[in-house]
């Protein structure tokens, strides 16, 4: 088929019937064949091949893709919750030829030069070079089928249909009674299945012959329908134990199975989340996010996914920092609107917002479920804060042990003298500044390690390098309804107030 005659409007307009295709030297072309030459194409340009907008997974799982699709393979991607699995299938469509003819009024799309329905040898047989011609755009050729328990062969390969038989007055043995399923009708295109293992074992060997012997099987008819269709099959290994499993023989004739992964890096997470986040134009406008707390965002989800509490062949979504970070940037405005400022930025105070979005995307195992999924949240939020600490400031144990003076010690003495401070998300930018100028020697250690930095970047320092020290228990954090109380640590012991490893936060507003 050649290329400017599938993806140019104008040819397209022009060819009405199969004789006027014919003259334009159009040739049928399976459909693994067609993603094969486009992604051919693609790779000699230096394009992506049809995968722009994966991130992470371009020394991985993209050329095991490409591999797959050059080897005219249907490909199981296998990997946990959140890792762009279905987002991959969906981008296959890229590699189909953006129009396609087709035998005008066939349910199947049938190729005009090899048909396969009754419907399509009858109409060329009958009109010959007359037979009318249709294009259908590569988007109306992707299918795709959540696999549920309650899936049947009906709804997936066909039946027959009582109804047509009556009405058109035939037998059950014409083959025009048959109601034909997803599969056949995604004929020329590409099906995606999410969630294989959901799929009942029954259902799971109704694809046997399409796979291998490319035709359908339905009741008792002897019916050859040499279907073309690129499968793409998505699982969790989860699935395996907890809700089903793919049965070997179907796992056999899928030729390639790719396996998927989380981001690597917090930076590559950073990406992905800043491209996948949904916000509105005025929050862009208006809130200003630093790096730090973008990162702070990320580190959270990696801290989750090495957690004792929990679960981690569930895994981690990425969905988890898109949802935290959409909430974070929402908390700020909601202050923001409160306070009719024009514009903020995100302070350390408004990862309380983000407890919503960690708590409904991890599994807890037994010792999570003990401490509760608001308390596991916020020791995920800890633990990101400890971790990242050391990477802008002097680690404070270390700090603490050294033989030189200890750049937090005019902190900590201010809190020891009796001194606390409370941080709540709802402050005003004034009442916030003039808080955190409050603490001795805050605002010098930031200037010291961080020179040159604009006023917010330095007011966010300031609050980290306290929740930061809390980690490392050199002071006391209580957790309020909308924020943070800041305290001596040898006071709260004598005050019985708990550290973070022992924290109570049934107090707190989650």
């Amino acid at each position: 088929m050649t290329e400017t005659l599938t993806n140019t409007m104008t040819n397209k307009q022009n060819i009405t019937t199969l004789g006027q295709l014919k003259r334009t030297g159009y040739k049928s072309e399976s459909v693994k064949d067609e993603l094969r030459r486009n992604l051919i194409a693609q790779l000699q340009k230096q394009h992506e091949g049809g995968f722009e907008g994966i991130i992470g997974f371009e020394d991985t799982v993209i050329p095991d893709l490409q591999t797959a699709i050059l080897s005219r393979h249907n490909i199981l991607l296998l990997g946990l919750r959140g890792q762009a699995k279905t987002r991959i299938a969906r981008l296959l469509v890229n590699l189909l030829d953006e129009y396609i003819p087709y035998i005008d009024g066939s349910e199947l799309f049938d190729d005009p030069l090899n048909p396969i329905s009754w419907f399509g040898h009858n109409i060329v047989k009958e009109k010959g070079d007359d037979t009318p011609i249709a294009w259908i755009h590569r988007s109306e050729r992707y299918t795709e089928k959540l696999a549920t328990p309650d899936v049947t062969v009906a709804d997936l390969i066909g039946d027959v249909d009582p109804i047509k038989a009556a009405t058109m007055k035939l037998t059950y043995s014409d083959e025009r009674v048959i109601h034909f399923g997803l599969i056949p009708r995604a004929h020329r295109g590409i099906f995606v299945i999410n969630e294989l293992p959901d799929l009942q074992a029954r259902i799971q060997v109704s694809l046997f012959n399409i796979l291998q012997e490319r035709d359908i099987q339905i009741r008792g008819f002897k019916l050859r329908l040499p279907l073309d269709i690129q499968f793409v099959f998505t699982a969790n290994p989860e699935d395996y134990t907890n809700r089903g499993s793919i049965v070997t023989p179907l796992k056999d004739r899928i030729e390639s199975q790719i396996l998927t992964h989380y981001p690597r890096s917090v930076e590559i997470s950073r990406k992905i989340t800043q491209q996948e986040a949904s916000l509105s134009p005025e929050q862009r406008i208006s809130v200003e996010a630093d790096g730090l707390v973008k990162d702070l965002v990320e580190q959270i989800a990696f801290e989750a996914r090495n957690s004792e509490y929990i679960d981690k062949k569930s895994g981690v979504s990425a969905r988890l920092t898109i949802s935290a970070y959409e909430n974070l940037i929402s908390n700020a405005e909601r202050r923001m609107i409160i306070n009719h400022e024009d514009k903020t930025f995100v302070r350390i105070a408004d990862f309380l917002g983000v407890i919503p979005a960690i708590t409904g995307k991890i599994e807890l195992v037994y010792e999570g479920e003990l401490e509760g999924p608001a308390k596991v949240a916020n020791i995920l939020i800890g633990k990101a804060i400890k971790t990242l600490l050391v990477k802008f400031f002097p680690d404070p144990e270390k700090a603490k042990k050294s033989k030189t003076p200890n750049p937090y010690a005019e902190i900590i003495n201010w809190f020891s003298e009796g001194n606390n401070l409370s941080v709540l998300d709802d402050l005003p930018l004034a009442e916030y500044k003039k808080l955190l100028n409050t603490v001795t020697g805050l605002k010098d250690l930031v200037k010291k390690f961080h020179p040159g930095l604009i006023e917010s970047q330095q007011l966010i320092l300031m609050e980290f390098v306290l929740h930061g020290l809390a980690e490392f228990s050199q002071l006391s954090k209580g957790f309020l309804d909308n924020g943070f109380a800041f305290s001596d640590m040898f006071n709260s012991l004598f005050n019985l107030q708990p550290d973070d490893d022992d924290l109570d936060i049934e107090d707190d507003r989650y």
